[in-house]
């Protein structure tokens, strides 16, 4: 058996040891990235290594393999990628004002040292250092709204209940109003999408700039029927939403940035038609024509706006033709 192999067989072992009710076929080729048949032979490997392996067939009569074995706990392998991995997150959630999860995510990274042999954890917090500062993590570049941590940390313990918030928004002396949280839209504006009971069954965005202050009620409530952040947040091009403004979107970018344009994921419900002039058209369904113009600005000339006319009307007048780069 080759090194690496081994190493994707004791992954499995591991994986397989932790998830309680252990890990079936369709995962194996999710975590490994690999072919249905690839993942038998790894589920044969894992039978033939090891002690105490179980495979059961559950309810939804798919296989899973389940090792219970207590001599996995022993096994070390290297760290580097998880430290990396916790370092990088709680650096993310440090710059959101996420203090919290950042203080969580801190003391789990330390934890896996800790478990670690002096010297390996000596190598280990080197090796993810290096890593780290060439990834550029330790600073990140580009403008950002500043978050409150007291506001975001009651708008989390609300979200964790779910509870209703009580809090304060718009201006610093406006009256406090009861709301009730439905998710969290993180970007370079954030907002908490909450439906306000005294205003009706409306899910309504609010900028997590403008709360001033915020207190998560004893108070739980039932999040709106069939509910998704997901699909919600699909409905928006960035982070606003204007059910108004919601409708198909079509873009046509220039034979000469075409393939720069394709490497794009400009929105998740896109798709992407290559023309035979060698221009490129991209159609979504999104609202936020405010956010989609700001994005056309950095292509120039290079793109038009065929649908819909609001937007076409919006960046009209205003591509340039003098940019030397693309985005």
């Amino acid at each position: 058996m080759s090194f690496s192999k081994a190493q994707g067989l004791i992954r499995l072992a591991r994986l397989a040891a932790s998830r309680r009710s252990g890990i079936s076929l369709d995962e194996i080729c999710e975590e490994f990235g690999i072919s249905h048949r690839t993942a038998q032979r790894m589920t044969d490997a894992l039978e033939t290594t090891f002690m105490n392996v179980e495979a059961e067939d559950g309810d939804d009569r798919r296989r899973r393999w389940r090792v219970a074995d207590p001599m996995l706990d022993r096994l070390q392998p290297r760290q580097e990628t998880a430290v990396e991995a916790l370092e990088i997150a709680g650096r993310s959630a440090l710059a959101d004002g996420r203090l919290r999860h950042a203080s969580v995510l801190a003391d789990l990274r330390d934890g896996l040292l800790a478990r670690l042999a002096p010297k390996d954890a000596a190598r280990t917090e080197a090796d993810a250092e290096a890593v780290l500062t060439a990834m550029g993590s330790v600073t990140r570049p580009g403008p950002r709204v500043n978050l409150a941590p007291k506001v975001l940390d009651a708008v989390i313990e609300a979200l964790r209940g779910p509870f209703r918030l009580q809090l304060r928004y718009g201006d610093p002396d406006a009256p406090e109003r009861v709301i009730e949280p439905h998710g969290l839209l993180l970007g370079h504006r954030s907002y908490l999408v909450a439906r306000q009971p005294s205003r009706g069954d409306t899910i309504l965005n609010f900028r997590m700039d403008r709360i001033h202050t915020a207190e998560a009620l004893d108070e739980s409530f039932a999040f709106a029927p069939g509910f998704s952040l997901e699909d919600y947040a699909a409905q928006a091009f960035g982070v606003y939403q204007d059910p108004a403004q919601y409708g198909e979107v079509i873009w046509r970018f220039a034979p000469e940035v075409a393939a720069r344009a394709a490497e794009f994921r400009f929105h998740p419900t896109q798709a992407l038609e290559q023309q035979d002039d060698g221009s490129l058209i991209v159609k979504f369904h999104a609202a936020g024509w405010l956010e989609m113009a700001w994005h056309l600005y950095q292509w120039g000339n290079k793109v038009d706006v065929m649908a819909p006319e609001g937007l076409r009307s919006l960046v009209e007048g205003y591509q340039r033709s003098d940019f030397d780069g693309l985005p």
